[in-house]
């Protein structure tokens, strides 16, 4: 049973996204920034390509800008600190697995990177946790994968309620 209506509120939510997309462009007023290590730095290009075409407001590349080894912290500490200080709206960050960079990345108070390997889960990572950063995964999903994970990561709107009570004690540091 629970299959079922957790298939029909994401059939139903999909549809919802949809319809909300054919309104209204959800990337035209957005700043975002994207960062990644050697091993994204192929998606990263498909994506910022993307971001450009569908009329975000400012994409920045925090880089890598190639794919010669690095490490993702060197990319993702600036791109953290420039989303907290409020020059982006949002992150996008990719590595091989995603592990190490939202990682690092979550280490920054305030940011909540969500690594994501379905739209699903992209979905919910705004939906209830207020995520300010998707991380993809590179080796493990492909180009359209993470297309669509962006394209619902930005669509998706944070519901707040009793989600926005978790939010805050993310924060709370003891």
């Amino acid at each position: 049973m629970y299959k079922i209506v957790f298939k029909l509120r994401i059939n139903f939510y999909f549809c919802r996204l949809i319809i909300k997309y054919m309104l209204m462009n959800p990337f035209k007023n957005l700043r975002i920034a994207v960062c990644n290590d050697h091993a994204g730095y192929e998606l990263k290009t498909k994506i910022v390509e993307y971001l450009e075409g569908e009329g975000a407001k400012d994409v920045k590349d925090f880089g890598a800008f190639s794919s010669e080894s690095c490490d993702y912290a060197d990319f993702a500490h600036p791109m953290a600190s420039a989303i907290k200080k409020g020059e982006f709206d949002f992150g996008i960050s990719i590595c091989g697995s995603g592990n190490g960079i939202s990682m690092t990345l979550n280490k920054h108070l305030g940011i909540r990177a969500a690594l994501c390997w379905r739209p699903e889960i992209a979905a919910l990572a705004r939906q209830h946790n207020d995520a300010n950063i998707l991380s993809l995964p590179a080796r493990f999903i492909t180009e359209s994968e993470a297309l669509d994970m962006v394209e619902v990561f930005f669509m998706t709107e944070f519901e707040g309620g009793r989600h926005q009570r978790r939010i805050d004690k993310m924060n709370d540091i003891r």
